[in-house]
């Protein structure tokens, strides 16, 4: 059981902090870069629980899952009796997917972050769930990293990709790239010279 007798300890003043292990490292180091990116990715799940309580059942377990990984990752090492992420939550999150995508109509342009304020929760949160996935990605060309973390990041960021299309209307509400949109077909905004070669207002 976690017990948390105080929140100011001043143990990182000088710029590191501890690990499970009780090792100090500067926290700036990949591991605490890792831990930090699992964090913001958590409190991205939980602005999207504000705006999709519909999805709250799926939602609630993956800040859970992402408490996990902190777990994990503050404890460097795969073996030992710490808390160790397994495949289990992700292989939840392939069915979650499964079940969302057969409902959703097939896309043929790929989709711009927006729609419903929820949809775009959900893209913002894929975004950083992505930004975690990276950071745990240069700790693993370091250090030794637990592979079920990676994988499980990975899944997540594509569960919320097709979440939020479920949340845009099943899709009906996707926002669609319209590649070159803003290339063509519209009046250079910049200030044309006039006859005698000079630009307008003095240039």
């Amino acid at each position: 059981m976690v017990r948390i007798d105080r929140v100011i300890t001043r143990g990182g003043d000088g710029g590191e902090t501890s690990l499970g292990d009780g090792t100090r490292v500067g926290k700036a180091s990949l591991r605490i870069e890792a831990i930090g990116a699992v964090d913001e990715a958590n409190a991205a799940i939980g602005l999207l629980r504000v705006a999709a309580p519909a999805a709250d059942a799926m939602l609630a377990p993956v800040q859970n899952d992402l408490f996990d990984v902190g777990a994990d990752l503050c404890v460097p090492g795969e073996a030992g009796d710490r808390l160790r992420l397994t495949d289990v939550p992700a292989v939840r999150l392939e069915a979650e997917v499964l079940a969302m995508n057969v409902t959703l109509p097939p896309l043929r342009s790929f989709v711009l972050p927006g729609g419903t304020e929820a949809a775009a929760r959900a893209h913002y949160a894929r975004t950083v769930v992505r930004g975690a996935e990276r950071a745990v990605v240069r700790l693993c060309a370091e250090e030794t990293v637990n592979p079920a973390v990676v994988r499980y990041l990975n899944r997540l960021s594509d569960h919320l990709f097709v979440l939020a299309r479920v949340l845009n209307s099943k899709g009906s509400g996707d926002v669609l790239w319209v590649p070159g949109a803003g290339l063509s077909d519209q009046q250079d905004p910049r200030p044309q010279a006039d006859d005698t070669g000079e630009e307008p207002d003095g240039g």
